[in-house]
């Protein structure tokens, strides 16, 4: 009986709004994870634009397929960048989520009742879409459904999102600027720092000169005995 009667039950609004705001900050933990685990992808992405680079440089017979793999690794790149932009604003739509609920709930505990928000939804709407998020925020817009704050058919709020469609087109130009902005960076910090001094070679002494040395050296030797032999005599006549 009492089973039966949980069926009909109304749902409370307080485990309504902690489920939600527990779905919530799930999700957020989740993206921030994301966003960190791209930009990690971001750093060694454009390690490898710079190694493809460097070998470029050094050997010409292998120009050619470095260059190509630059290109290839500044389009990784540019879609790792997507990625992150797009998880930051889905942290942000995510937040706004949040405070939309609980403003909802705090009106419905003074007025006793709750209406739907076209704000939620579109923010939903949009999180839905992202694949990071798609399962919990599903999850969440039944619970949201349950409470009244949003309304069914949460796909049909909002058209597709322009940048969705616009995923994996990366134009040459696109491409070139991002080469252009860490190539700069790598090249201006070699040309900063400072070249090795190179030791400068001992030059030959000549022989001529060699000479001379040594023959000053020899009679400065001969003055000196020339030297001690007098004292030695002026000793014995005294």
């Amino acid at each position: 009986m009492e089973t039966f009667k949980s069926l009909f039950a109304k749902p409370d609004p307080q485990q309504q709004v902690r489920k939600c705001n527990s779905l919530i900050r799930q999700n957020i933990r989740k993206l921030d994870r994301d966003i960190l685990a791209v930009r990690q992808a971001e750093a060694k992405t454009k390690s490898l634009i710079q190694q493809a680079d460097k070998r470029a440089q050094k050997d010409p017979s292998r120009a050619a397929q470095a260059q190509k793999e630059v290109r290839d690794f500044a389009r990784v790149l540019i879609q790792q960048r997507r990625a992150s932009a797009r998880l930051i604003t889905g942290k942000a739509q995510l937040h706004s989520v949040q405070m939309q609920v609980n403003e909802a709930f705090a009106v419905r505990k003074i007025e006793g009742s709750i209406r739907a928000s076209v704000g939620i939804m579109k923010d939903v709407n949009s999180l839905i879409r992202l694949p990071e998020m798609a399962r919990t925020m599903q999850e969440l817009s039944g619970e949201l459904m349950k409470a009244g704050i949003i309304e069914e058919m949460v796909e049909d709020v909002l058209p597709e999102d322009g940048d969705m469609l616009m995923e994996g087109e990366e134009g040459e130009e696109e491409v070139d600027k991002v080469l252009g902005e860490i190539l700069k960076d790598r090249r201006e910090t070699s040309a900063a720092l400072p070249a090795a001094p190179v030791p400068e070679p001992q030059k030959p002494v000549p022989a001529q000169k060699q000479q001379q040395v040594e023959q000053e050296e020899e009679e400065e030797d001969a003055d000196v005995m020339m030297d001690q032999m007098r004292d030695r005599l002026e000793a014995l006549r005294s």
